[in-house]
């Protein structure tokens, strides 16, 4: 755990961590975005290209899809705290590898300790495998509520296999409907 008294100082960590071979392909750390005193918090696996080069998570197509989502929910991105696992783009948009998740997830698990969401959104398989730790797939794991130290936290696809396979967008409005009835929004 971190000695730390705010998620600016989090931050800062973080925009210096060289804790694996990914800080020497960023163009600059992606920490977060929205409220961070928000009830809920959406996580996804990694920043992209478009992540890297502003600074901030989900602002590629993949990021303006989940836009979309949130405000179908009647909320704004600045209602809610958005996340990823790794706080750096891996290269060419690759997947997440283990030894990354592991350096780079203890800072995911203080911003969930520091934010106190009353609600977690796993993002795609990485996120929901490293919060839930689990090495179940999505598809398993979706649609149903889970517990993180006391936190309720639903698994869902990711905006960008939404842009894949559109057909998925029914499940992940059914798995938004199931938050906002739990928070009552």
């Amino acid at each position: 755990t971190f000695a730390l008294s705010s998620l600016d100082e989090l931050a800062e960590q973080v925009a210096v961590c060289k804790k694996c071979s990914l800080c020497q392909t960023r163009t600059q750390t992606v920490f977060s975005d929205g409220d961070s005193k928000a009830r809920l918090m959406f996580v996804g696996e990694a920043p992209g290209q478009d992540e890297d080069l502003q600074g901030k998570p989900f602002v590629g197509r993949a990021g303006q899809l989940l836009t979309k989502i949130i405000e179908a929910m009647h909320l704004k991105r600045s209602d809610v705290y958005i996340a990823n696992v790794l706080k750096c783009r891996p290269p060419n948009n690759r997947s997440p590898h283990l030894e990354e998740i592991q350096h780079c997830s203890p800072y995911l698990f203080q911003q969930i300790q520091m934010v106190q969401p009353e609600m977690i959104c796993a993002l795609g398989t990485f996120a929901a495998q490293t919060i839930l730790k689990t090495d179940r797939r999505i598809g398993e794991l979706r649609g149903k509520f889970y517990d993180y130290q006391g936190v309720a936290v639903l698994a869902t696809y990711h905006p960008s296999y939404l842009l894949r396979n559109p057909e998925a967008k029914r499940d992940v409005w059914q798995d938004m409907q199931k938050i906002m009835k739990k928070l009552g929004i």
